[in-house]
Parts: C-alpha cells; sequence; structure tokens
C-alpha cells in the first residue's frame, strides 16, 4: 500500500515534508500554466515617415513586420508595439485607447478613422497602409498640424450663450428637445469628416468643414441657447458653410443626407414657383427630415475600402482618398443639410 502511495504525487505529498511538499505543488502548477504557443503570424505595416529635421529629404512609406499574434487586434496596438519594440523614433499621437479623445485620427489602407478603434485585418498576405490625415500640414510622421481646425471650432463660439439664466441655476430640457442633439453632442473632434472632404481641401481657410459645421447646428439646435439667430448670421456667406458642394465623403450614411439635400433644392425651387405655399411644403417635409434623416449610428469596424496606392506627399500637393465614415458614425452632412433649410425659411 505504501508503495502505491508513493507513486501517486497528490498522496505522497502529505508523507514528504513541508517544503519539499510545496516545492512539489508549484512544480506541478507551473507544468500546468504553460500556454500552447501561436503560430506566428507576420503582417506588414507600411507607415508614412517625415522628419521636420531633415526638410530635404522627401517622405517615404517604411516597412514593419510584426506578428499578429503578439499584438493586440486594434490598429493603434500594432503602432504602440512598433514604437515600444522596434523603431522609437515612430511618432503619432494617442490617449485614451478607447475612442473618446479622438487623438490617433489617420487615414489607414484609404480610410480616415481611429487607430484605437480599427481592427487590424488578419491577413498576412496583405499590407496595411497608414498615414496622417490627408490634405493637411505635418508636425511629423503621424502628427498632423491642427491649429486652423481648433481655430473655426473657436469661431463659432461652442459654449451654451444665454442672457436669462434661470432662478435655480439650471437649465430645464424637455426629453423632445434633448432628442435634438442625438448624433450632435457625440462629436469628438478628430477631424476624420473634415479632413476628407475635398471642399475642405480646397477652401481650408474659409471653408468651416463638417465638423465644425456640425457643431455649429449642435448650438443652434440646442433649445436652452438663446444665440440662435446670432450664429446663424454669422454663416450666412458664401464660403463659411455654402462650400459644402454634397460630396458626401464625411458621413457614413449618403443616402439619407442625399435625401436632406435633395429636399433642401426642391424646396428652393417650389419657392420661388409657390411663394404663399412654401411654408406649408416647408413645414411638413422639415418635420419628416427631423423624424427620419437622423443621424444613424453605424460601427466603425467594418472593412475600409482598400487603395491599391496613394499618394501622399507633404501638404500643399493633391492627394485622393475614399473616407466615407465618421469614426462615431454620425452624419455631419445631414446637419449641413438642416442649417441651409433653416436659413432658407428665414
Amino acid at each position: 500500500m505504501q508503495s502505491l502511495l508513493a507513486r501517486t504525487p497528490r498522496l505522497a505529498a502529505h508523507r514528504l515534508p513541508m517544503s519539499a511538499a510545496r516545492a512539489l505543488s508549484s512544480t506541478a502548477a507551473r507544468t500546468q500554466a504553460v500556454p500552447t504557443e501561436k503560430p506566428v503570424l507576420m503582417k506588414e505595416f507600411k507607415i508614412y515617415r517625415w522628419n521636420p529635421d531633415q526638410p530635404d529629404k522627401k517622405p517615404t512609406l517604411q516597412s514593419y513586420q510584426i506578428d499578429l499574434n503578439q499584438t493586440g487586434p486594434m490598429i493603434l496596438d500594432a503602432l504602440i508595439k512598433i514604437k515600444n519594440e522596434v523603431d522609437p523614433t515612430l511618432t503619432f499621437r494617442r490617449s485614451c485607447r478607447e475612442g473618446i479623445c479622438g487623438s490617433c485620427a489617420m487615414n489607414i489602407d484609404g480610410q480616415n478613422t481611429l487607430a484605437c478603434l480599427c481592427r487590424i485585418q488578419r491577413d498576412g498576405t496583405k499590407d496595411t497602409k497608414i498615414y496622417p490625415l490627408p490634405h493637411m500640414y505635418i508636425v511629423k510622421d503621424l502628427v498632423p498640424d491642427l491649429t486652423l481646425f481648433y481655430k473655426q471650432y473657436k469661431s463659432i463660439q461652442p459654449y451654451l450663450q444665454n442672457d436669462n439664466p434661470p432662478e435655480k441655476g439650471e437649465f430645464i430640457q424637455s426629453q423632445e428637445d434633448r432628442k435634438k442633439l442625438d448624433g450632435l453632442y457625440e462629436c469628438i473632434l478628430c477631424a476624420c469628416c473634415s479632413t476628407s472632404c475635398p471642399s475642405y481641401w480646397w477652401n481650408q481657410d474659409e471653408y468651416l468643414g463638417p465638423a465644425t459645421l456640425m457643431q455649429a447646428y449642435r448650438w443652434i439646435a440646442d433649445s436652452r441657447d438663446s444665440y440662435g439667430a446670432e450664429r446663424k448670421e454669422k454663416l450666412q456667406n458664401e464660403m463659411s458653410l455654402y462650400r459644402c458642394h454634397t460630396i458626401f465623403n464625411c458621413t457614413s450614411r449618403p443616402h439619407s443626407s442625399l435625401l436632406s439635400f435633395f429636399l433642401f433644392h426642391l424646396l428652393l425651387c417650389f419657392s420661388f414657383i409657390l411663394s404663399s405655399f412654401y411654408l406649408s411644403f416647408y413645414l411638413p417635409i422639415h418635420t419628416w427630415i427631423q423624424n427620419h434623416a437622423r443621424y444613424y449610428p453605424s460601427t466603425c469596424l467594418t472593412p475600409a475600402p482598400r487603395l491599391s496606392s496613394l499618394s501622399y506627399p507633404i501638404p500643399g500637393s493633391v492627394n485622393v482618398t475614399r473616407s466615407r465614415t465618421c469614426p462615431k458614425g454620425l452624419n455631419p452632412a445631414a446637419a449641413i443639410a438642416r442649417i441651409k433649410l433653416e436659413l432658407a425659411t428665414e
């Protein structure tokens, strides 16, 4: 019987000294905890590189190979792994890692999106190309200069303005009025939509762009703000608002925006022909737009359209991008249409 007990480690441990029993149990635990090694899955990442300390050197695409089984699932995980383990000179912005701050906005495989929300395509035969946001001045590598973008955002006075504060110290808002802000306040100012807009490329110094205009409408539509008329008056010029040519690169749901713009131009035609009945046409159609042409949320994990090649030189040159998705699934074009609709009735 004793010989049988000696052959069983679990029972034999009771016959050993305490130190020997602990050594035996820890050895068995380490043996059981050894993970199964995953096969190597290498993928190539081609990343835009430009160093301002070497202005005479042209931008290049630098290639990096990493094992996808040794990194996280998102593009940002791959960038962090490359910077920490391969090339510490690689420069990019990042902060929250969960789609809240908008810092890691960049162009990935031809799509403007957030690196922290964009999944790595686990196909080792296809490379992934990563560029900074298109048609922006570059600080270094994947870091664009957003000075003008934030200056434009500041110009719309993005804060609550009301000359008659409530007695109780807070603004009361109905649920219906609050719902009007859905799809507007979620914008994190990542600039993905604005930098995908050709009109913004061509008139960046005057045209406010999709992101800023959507934020402008966010305050126009807010029932707690009493400066809606003044806000709309600032947009009444040929450049700030009306440089939008309905290209729809800024929206992930072009069909809803297309409907809004179609109705807007249709109403303008009817206003000349049937001016006395204009409001009768406008009000029910505008109500329908408010109820149906909403800011439909969509997933940012949809595979991005790929470009076989991208010409991406330093600012001031022509580039092509096919970005059509806001990382948060918002619809800036619909907000622009609503501003135009409201201005058309005044």
